[in-house]
């Protein structure tokens, strides 16, 4: 379990709230409109209502004393990284802040956030794979350039093991799990055969990815 400071509870911060109440971890949830505050209090362990531009009022929060530190001020720029800033500055162990740009992305890292997540661009780049093409079923990105990618055994590979296909070695790609009716298989070995409708968790650089399996 771990104690997390979430700051800005509009809709973004309050599904992670929701998210994290769920996990059972402990978060104070921190916004400057009090209806905001008030939505998240069956998921959040404490609240306060004050402005995280605020130096005195951060400070107030001990943000040292939590594991992570969101931003999930999305729509005001400069309040964004004034807060993002502040927190670093207070001494927070890990600042994550949520951007709603290009530009927004750089400045916080330059500003303050050890990293950033980009709501906006990860779901374009998810939304683009998984719907053009009919052999993805779900993808999670990385980086830039690698992700992990969910998709169908090809037909191939039916009736083959991991070891006579060599993909890892011939094109750098990792094959992390199998599902085979909704059950995971993590015990990848040399010997796991393929006998039609399974989906692969498969590791790699997106192009090698595309490459291989005709995406």
């Amino acid at each position: 379990m771990k104690s997390i400071l979430l700051i800005g509870l509009g809709r973004f911060g309050r599904e992670i709230a929701i998210t994290l109440n769920d996990l059972k971890h402990e978060v104070m949830g921190v916004d400057k409109v009090e209806e905001r505050v008030e939505s998240v209090l069956p998921y959040v362990t404490s609240t306060q209502i004050g402005d995280s531009t605020n130096e005195e009022f951060l400070r107030s929060l001990g943000v040292d004393n939590f594991d992570v530190c969101i931003v999930t001020i999305g729509n005001d720029f400069q309040a964004s990284l004034e807060t993002t800033s502040l927190l670093k500055e207070l001494g927070a162990n890990l600042v994550v802040a949520r951007a709603a740009t290009d530009v927004h992305e750089k400045f916080l890292l330059r500003n303050g956030a050890d990293e950033v997540v980009y709501p906006v661009k990860q779901f374009a780049k998810w939304t683009a794979f998984r719907y053009s093409s009919e052999h993805i079923f779900d993808f999670f990105a990385l980086d830039k350039d690698f992700s992990i990618f969910e998709i169908e055994v090809p037909e191939d590979w039916i009736g083959k093991n991991i070891g006579e296909i060599n993909i890892r070695k011939k094109y750098n790609i990792n094959i992390l799990a199998v599902k085979r009716d909704t059950k995971m298989d993590l015990a990848i070995t040399p010997e796991t055969s393929f006998s039609g409708g399974e989906l692969l968790l498969v590791l790699g650089n997106n192009k090698d990815v595309q490459k291989y399996f005709h995406i």
